[in-house]
């Protein structure tokens, strides 16, 4: 290198070095302060899914510099756990975390936000979701309610539930009461059954006082938190109307388009993160909380082939009725089964054949 060109690099170098060290400290001086509440639709003792908004909200405060904080407040401390949603669209609060499938009554469509019974597990339907327009199809109908959504956690495939008796016929979900929210109350009431949308840290009491006759939440590690096995032993599998329950952080759409396009872009991605940890964490105690359940007198029930054959059956019959009569829940209808279709031979060949052989060897070490 010329002695002319070393001493031009070196300037431009030094110049590059300076404008480095200026353009940090500017850019953070340039985000404001921002002080958000967010209530949850769930008790702070389910330290899983009451946590994912607290990691959230941690994980905002450490990518802005503690420049955004997000207050988690747990229901009945601003309202109730089924009002989170419309807490957001009153502006009472600026975020929820909660399933969309709670407006079910305002809104069928919303049901299929958290998940449709006999459709998605978790990760097709987060695929759904980023890749084959279920977040552009959902915001389209919050706005609606002037809210948008961020996908903010995923149960997995949940529970059945615990009955007080056993079901082993169709005929034995005749006049149930059941602890079930969104579009799977919608279809078990198709066979008889009477759902009982109720907010997680009500449902113990009305299944101890015998005003509930079974109830389901997500799954093990939960439900062992709530102790429904000491007023109903009968756990039942599969939660077939929660394939993989997805959750939401619910903003105000106004409080969203206030924000400055690096937050939201923070926000998105710590929602990301959010949603993984949820999920992995309940992957991750699950099977302990089902073997001490089990030990402590959980019996262990499957939904019989005609019940299932039955519900699958009125579930079809009631996603016919709606797509006739709602056009927002045909086009979210549509869209999942279209992906639903295209998804599972993929499934069937690779993902399926692989877990089911290595559940069929988990004994050979």
């Amino acid at each position: 290198m010329t002695t002319m060109k070393r001493r031009n690099f070196l300037k431009g170098a030094g110049l590059a070095a300076a404008a480095g060290t200026l353009a940090a400290p500017a850019i953070a001086q340039s985000m404001p302060e921002i002080r958000w509440r967010l209530t949850s639709s769930f008790p702070k003792s389910l330290d899983t899914i009451f946590g994912t908004a607290q990691t959230f909200a941690k994980y905002m405060a450490d990518a802005t510099d503690n420049k955004f904080q997000i207050q988690v407040f747990a229901p009945g401390e601003i309202v109730g756990g089924l009002q989170a949603m419309d807490a957001v669209q009153n502006g009472s609060v600026e975020c929820a975390h909660t399933p969309t499938y709670y407006w079910v009554g305002k809104e069928p469509a919303l049901g299929m936000g958290t998940g449709l019974p006999f459709s998605l597990n978790a990760r097709q339907l987060h695929s759904w979701w980023h890749f084959a327009g279920g977040k552009e199809i959902i915001n389209e109908i919050l706005a609606k309610y002037n809210c948008t959504s961020l996908v903010c956690g995923n149960s997995g495939t949940q529970m059945g539930g615990f009955f007080r008796k056993e079901i082993n016929t169709v005929e034995d979900l005749n006049g149930l009461k059941f602890r079930i929210g969104g579009l799977g109350g919608m279809v078990l009431a198709k066979l008889g059954v009477v759902p009982q949308q109720i907010a997680p840290g009500d449902v113990y009491p009305a299944l101890e006082r015998g005003t509930l006759d079974a109830a389901e939440f997500v799954g093990p590690y939960d439900d062992e938190k709530l102790g429904f096995l000491k007023v109903a032993k009968y756990y039942y599998a599969p939660g077939w109307w929660e394939g993989g329950a997805m959750l939401h952080l619910v903003v105000n759409q106004q409080k969203w388009n206030e924000l400055p396009k690096p937050y939201q872009a923070i926000m998105s991605q710590a929602c990301e993160a959010a949603n993984n940890w949820m999920l992995a964490k309940y992957d991750a105690v699950n099977g302990q909380a089902l073997r001490r359940m089990v030990g402590a007198g959980a019996e262990l029930r499957t939904f019989s082939p005609a019940i299932m054959e039955a519900s699958l059956k009125a579930a079809n019959e009631l996603y016919a009725e709606l797509s006739a009569k709602n056009a927002d829940f045909k086009k979210v209808y549509d869209s999942m089964v279209a992906y639903r279709s295209d998804v599972l031979p993929w499934w069937q060949l690779n993902e399926y054949a692989f877990d089911t052989f290595m559940i069929r060897t988990r004994g050979r070490g």
